[in-house]
């Protein structure tokens, strides 16, 4: 998986029919869709259940792009190698969700993985200063996490600051939260490249109507210019 730092929108499923997943898949796939955004929660990281590794599993053979997994779980640890046999492409934990997340980094990657690490709105972009040269990716929550369709948090400043501290290195800068036509441009001219939206997406589509998956996608990225 070469790396590039052009635009990339990652629809959230957690906002996909859930009845429906490897049709919601393909259907916003072939509405332009860059990656597809897997959310885990486990009730006690964040006050929200989604899913595990084993929809995952189920729903790898339907993802012909990239399979972004966010775990917002605590431990993390036990799990990382379910989730990578699962087929993810990107793993990425909160820098929050344990004591020794360098560890936890040093073992997505050991799995074939790439690694990505994710910062709540409370935590500064320092607190991954010394993680940097372990990851490929990180994710700035612009909401608190948790649950879907959440007002978005403006979280400018702490991107910046985290183009800067990346520089060279082949890292994304992920946003979750709140990701629509009005804050993706916010969101791009402060240096990030990966955009997750949920209901921004598939607001007003089906598996029978994909159309309206395109044209929101297609908004986002007029938004940006």
């Amino acid at each position: 998986m070469s790396f590039d730092r052009s635009i990339k929108i990652a629809p959230s499923i957690l906002a996909a029919d859930f009845a429906n997943f490897g049709a919601e898949i393909e259907a916003v796939e072939s509405q332009g869709a860059d990656w597809i955004h897997v959310d885990v929660m486990d009730g006690h990281f964040v006050p929200n259940i989604s899913f595990g590794a084993t929809t995952c599993k189920a729903i790898r053979p339907h993802i012909k792009t990239v399979m972004d997994v966010h775990l917002m779980i605590a431990p993390v640890d036990p799990y990382i190698e379910a989730f990578a046999e699962a087929g993810a492409d990107f793993i990425t934990a909160h820098v929050e969700a344990g004591p020794h997340i360098h560890r936890t980094l040093q073992a997505i990657r050991a799995t074939g993985a790439k690694a990505g690490v994710a910062l709540n709105p409370g935590t500064p972009a320092e607190a991954v200063a010394h993680l940097l040269d372990l990851v490929d990716l990180v994710c700035v929550m612009t909401v608190n996490p948790g649950f879907g369709g959440q007002k978005f948090i403006d979280m400018s400043a702490k991107i910046t600051t985290l183009r800067n501290m990346i520089g060279d290195r082949p890292i994304h800068i992920e946003i979750d939260g709140g990701v629509d036509p009005t804050t993706a441009p916010i969101i791009a001219g402060a240096g990030a490249n990966v955009l997750v939206a949920g209901s921004a997406v598939f607001r007003g589509g089906s598996v029978t109507d994909p159309t309206p998956y395109g044209e929101n996608i297609k908004a986002i990225r007029a938004a940006i210019g």
